[in-house]
């Protein structure tokens, strides 16, 4: 079936909705913002059928009902999902470690791809563009391979060598863009800007929401592992917040179908160097942006975040959706966390003499675990992950 004919039965169910005025699109329209340029969620109704969902393979498509992709023919997957739940021992205290770095990609953003191009298989989409530091590019490029879309991905020309190589390896244009996070994005924009077809959708998995209703998935797993609980709290990187805001969701849903009783409190890790989420939270601002997404002047700048870190993964100085990252923090009970250097180096190295090879950016959540348990009851049960996997900065692999 073509592209064309799965966009014409598109279940009017899901909608786009605006956070700033509420108003509804269609999500066969291609776009990734609202028309007063305002960030879009979606509105969608999840349901846990339990014994249907046992009855699946093991992979996230098993929550079939919770996912917004309403035609099994506009799927693009590679089988992923259901990552081992290990138990870890981290500065002397258990924790259980989701293996997000064993994805096909190599990271969780896997989660995300796969229903974000699913979508946009299912509407049609020919080509698109994406902005990354690196694992969402591999992601999306990987996915967009599977399903027969061409796709440019735009990167800092400082991104790890190994995810270019993995880029350019599943057929992607790469566009390497000099100078920050931040000026990838602007980059990408422009370019999405100048041509708003079907030929260059701007795939974003910071702005676009399908995103984060695959990240969510992440949730769901970890309470059917824990056999339909949630943990007391979950540890999670924040850079531009698409595992956080999708775990936000997801475990929000599972307490809307009464599935669990409560939300887990999140703990967001940010790396000293780079933690404009993690400063205002502490000086109790209520957001970062004003409605229009320009920061406030009592905010922390961008011009603040200027030194670099390893865990290039969560080095965004301002990240797009960082009120929704702070409301979900609040709401959920947990607080932010910041790391430094020395602390994810230190993580770095424990973990690999453990016998995981996983990236910086996993580190630097790694590095945060034992402040988090500290607050905590000794019985809480706590969740984290390695969030990629280290052959993707083999550079930056400890001795």
């Amino acid at each position: 079936m073509s592209g064309g004919d799965i966009r014409t039965r598109h279940d009017e169910r899901i909608h786009y909705v605006s956070r700033s005025n509420g108003r509804r699109y269609p999500v066969t329209d291609y776009r990734f913002v609202g028309d007063d340029g305002g960030l879009l969620d979606l509105e969608f109704d999840a349901a846990f059928p339990r014994e249907l969902i046992a009855s699946r393979p093991p992979g996230m498509w098993r929550y079939r009902e919770a996912l917004p992709v309403p035609k099994d023919e506009a799927i693009v997957s590679f089988g992923e999902g259901f990552t081992p739940l290990l138990p870890v021992e981290v500065a002397g205290t258990s924790v259980l470690v989701k293996q997000e770095q064993l994805f096909p990609s190599g990271s969780y953003k896997d989660r995300g791809a796969s229903v974000l191009i699913s979508h946009a298989r299912s509407i049609g989409v020919a080509r698109l563009v994406e902005d990354s530091s690196g694992n969402a590019g591999s992601a999306i490029a990987a996915y967009c391979a599977r399903a027969g879309i061409a796709c440019e991905i735009y990167v800092p020309e400082d991104t790890s060598p190994g995810k270019l190589a993995q880029i350019r390896s599943y057929g992607a244009s790469l566009r390497l863009v000099p100078g920050s996070r931040e000026d990838t994005a602007a980059a990408v924009r422009a370019e999405a800007a100048r041509d708003a077809s079907v030929s260059a959708w701007y795939a974003s998995h910071s702005y676009n929401p399908f995103f984060f209703h695959g990240t969510k998935t992440f949730a769901f797993e970890i309470c059917e592992q824990l056999g339909w609980q949630a943990p007391v709290a979950v540890v999670l990187p924040a850079g531009n917040g698409t595992l956080l805001l999708g775990v936000a969701i997801g475990f929000t849903e599972l307490q809307r179908a009464g599935v669990i009783g409560s939300v887990p409190a999140i703990y967001a890790v940010q790396a000293g160097r780079c933690a404009p989420l993690a400063r205002a939270y502490a000086a109790g601002l209520p957001a970062v942006t004003d409605a229009s997404g320009v920061w406030l002047a009592d905010a922390p700048q961008p011009a603040a975040w200027s030194e670099a870190t390893s865990a290039e993964g969560i080095a965004i100085a301002t990240p797009v959706r960082g009120n929704q990252i702070l409301e979900a923090v609040r709401l959920s009970g947990g607080s932010f966390i910041t790391v430094d250097e020395s602390e994810i180096r230190d993580a770095h190295r424990a973990m690999g003499r453990c016998g995981f090879c996983i990236e910086p950016t996993s580190a630097a959540t790694i590095a945060a675990v034992p402040r988090v348990c500290a607050r905590l009851p000794k019985e809480a049960l706590v969740v984290t992950l390695f969030s990629g996997h280290g052959l993707k900065a083999p550079e930056k692999l400890p001795g």
